[in-house]
């Protein structure tokens, strides 16, 4: 008994610690001043950048082991806390706030632990101290994705504090591998484990604002993705001394192959979720870009419209599949005309083009001298999350109240999230998260956030949560 009405001293720590005054100098408006689960969402989110867990030296086992620990110490019961690790370093996170019985199955919070690989001597701060300067946090994973595992998990330690029952147990669950590691954590949930993150629905990265010159725009909302598909081109040679070149080389070949693929647009094709983006951010959209949407979502075949949009590089990768060169490896010798020339190619397929089809395009503007083949897996279809219904009512409504005037568009991603695993399993997700960051400059040096976008952010999900799994639409 004891246990469960006394907070140990880590968990005070975390939590009391808060009560001290804080203003966040706000880039807009009044500052906005930092509430008691601010600081304690900021202060997982601190702990979380400050492990490492990118994939060649660091652990997602650590910090999930780290954030269990801040769950039992906030009275979360160990049944209802699972740490499970599928490889190696690499660990998984399964927490679950227990709602009433009322026979509905759960909504799942989803979001990755491991990161981007960040060398230290690439960035001009270190990337695995969580810095604050300037309103601004950084460190590797503060966009991708350990903003979404602190504020989930902040989120479900505010309900329990709170005494708030949902209608519907709510499971958080921190992963690992994402973003590319050979040990995905929510495709081998799904087959070994799916009773622990089975759900109705799940939230999940993806979505965010769109922000411009600090005016919000529209919160995007991720009812599909695109899948990936990386191709290797290889060009082969008898090769020969270099005192005695020929036109016949592997790495002039390889070079035009890859030169055709880079001129090459493939063909616009709108699909439910690009079609209704595009319409609805027509309105929003300042200068001739957004008539040329409409003009577009009218006529798929303008060419001048489609033209017009393609220039921004956002807009034509939801137009159209889109392939581009990322790693060269050719020659032997640097006296020694090249027997081998392999190009790797990363493609961002449309959700209902086939893989094949795109190879066999790729096949075609290689040329004969030059192999197209897949490589790192093949790519397969998750089906789009129903961009409608009471899921949608509630975001729209809980994006009203923290932003009135902002639209809700529904959008496709041109990256990927582990989403598809959970779509193609029968689990509907929206990438979902509030958050109007701007770039951050994700995978890249000095990744960053606002801060004051990350606490709005948190408010908005606990906003949505409470109204999700509380009282039923009117």
């Amino acid at each position: 008994m004891i246990r469960r009405l006394v907070l140990s001293l880590a968990a005070l720590l975390l939590v009391l610690g808060a009560v001290r005054p804080a203003t966040l100098q706000a880039q807009a408006g009044k500052p906005r001043v930092l509430t008691h689960w601010d600081t304690v969402a900021r202060d997982l989110f601190r702990e979380l950048i400050e492990i490492n867990t990118q994939e060649s030296n660091g652990s997602t086992l650590a910090a999930a082991e780290a954030m269990a620990k801040h769950l039992k110490a906030a009275g979360f019961p160990d049944a209802d806390v699972t740490v499970l690790s599928n490889a190696p370093r690499k660990g998984n996170l399964i927490a679950r706030l227990r709602g009433k019985k009322l026979g509905k199955k759960p909504v799942l919070l989803l979001s990755h632990i491991d990161v981007v690989e960040a060398k230290p001597e690439d960035w001009t701060l270190p990337p695995y101290t969580f810095i604050e300067k300037d309103t601004t946090f950084y460190g590797r994973g503060v966009s991708d994705d350990k903003d979404d595992g602190a504020i989930h998990l902040a989120l479900i330690m505010r309900l329990k504090a709170e005494k708030f029952v949902p209608d519907r147990d709510i499971i958080v669950a921190l992963t690992t591998d994402e973003e590319g590691g050979p040990a995905n954590g929510v495709d081998w949930l799904i087959k070994n484990h799916r009773d622990l993150i089975d759900a109705e629905f799940a939230f999940n990265e993806g979505g965010g604002g769109r922000v411009k010159n600090g005016k919000k725009l529209s919160h995007d909302i991720q009812a599909s993705e695109k899948k990936v598909q990386n191709f290797q081109l290889e060009a082969t040679n008898p090769g020969g001394h270099s005192s005695r070149p020929v036109k016949d080389n592997a790495i002039y070949e390889l070079a035009a192959a890859l030169t055709a693929i880079g001129t090459y647009d493939f063909p616009v094709h709108l699909n439910d979720i690009t079609r209704t983006y595009f319409e609805r951010s027509a309105a929003i959209t300042e200068g001739p870009i957004g008539p040329a949407m409409k003009a577009l979502v009218a006529n798929p075949k303008d060419v001048a419209a489609a033209a017009l949009i393609s220039s921004d590089p956002s807009y034509n990768s939801q137009l159209r599949t889109s392939c581009v060169a990322t790693m060269l490896d050719g020659g032997h010798a640097l006296n020694a005309l090249p027997q081998r020339a392999r190009g790797f190619v990363n493609c961002r397929i449309l959700p209902d083009e086939n893989p094949d089809s795109i190879q066999a395009q790729l096949q075609r503007l290689a040329g004969d001298k030059v192999k197209v083949t897949k490589t790192r897996g093949v790519a397969e279809n998750s089906p789009p999350s129903i961009a409608a219904g009471q899921v949608m009512a509630e975001i729209e409504r809980a994006t009203k109240d923290m932003w009135p005037g902002v639209a809700v568009i529904p959008t496709m991603s041109t990256g990927a999230t582990d989403g598809r695993f959970l779509r193609s399993s029968g689990i509907p997700t929206y990438g979902v998260s509030g958050q109007f960051y701007g770039d951050s400059n994700a995978h890249g040096m000095n990744e960053h956030i606002p801060q004051r976008g990350f606490y709005e952010a948190g408010e908005f999900m606990y906003r949505l949560m409470k109204s999700l799994t509380g009282s039923p639409i009117s």
